[in-house]
């Protein structure tokens, strides 16, 4: 074999193992960014399974509450709506709860805290009468669902539990 061959084949062999150590290289990194990929995903889910947990202790305590009537239904009501939109790894929560939700769409656009104190003694009366009859129309929905909803969060938080 000739002197150029030798160098031509000595070259080759040298830029494949460039190469091949580029590559190599590379592959490395995309495995790194695979694995910091993956870590970002279980930290944020991590985030929002605690964040869903905060929410589903808040819920159970009014939802005991509501069935020990320590807590007036329509408030009790609202501040389940709240919480419970704001979970982040559910949905259509409001289609397994309609007598909660229900009771909330009814009363949400009356006044409450200081928009109520400035209603005349005539507006306060319609609106607690469109409440009481809101609150009469759907208890026994409101009530049947409390137990739904006692059981339901009792299960997502042994699902969330580390």
């Amino acid at each position: 074999m000739s002197d150029f061959w030798l160098y031509a084949l000595s070259l080759a062999v040298a830029i494949v193992l460039a190469l091949a150590f580029y590559a190599g290289k590379l592959l490395k990194q995309l495995a790194q960014q695979k694995e910091q990929q993956a870590e970002a995903v279980l930290a944020q889910q991590q985030a929002l399974n605690k964040h869903d947990t905060k929410v589903f202790d808040s819920v159970l305590l009014i939802t005991r509450a509501m069935q020990q009537e320590q807590c007036e239904f329509d408030e009790g009501c609202w501040r389940l709506s709240v919480l419970l939109s704001s979970l982040k790894t559910l949905t259509n929560l409001p289609e397994k709860f309609p007598g909660i939700y229900g009771l909330y769409d009814a009363i949400k656009d009356l006044a409450i805290r200081d928009a109520r104190k400035l209603l005349t003694k005539k507006e306060r009366m319609r609106e607690d009468y469109q409440r009481m009859k809101a609150l009469d129309n759907m208890h026994n929905d409101v009530v049947s669902d409390l137990g739904s909803l006692y059981d339901f969060t009792t299960e997502q938080l042994t699902r969330l539990a580390p």
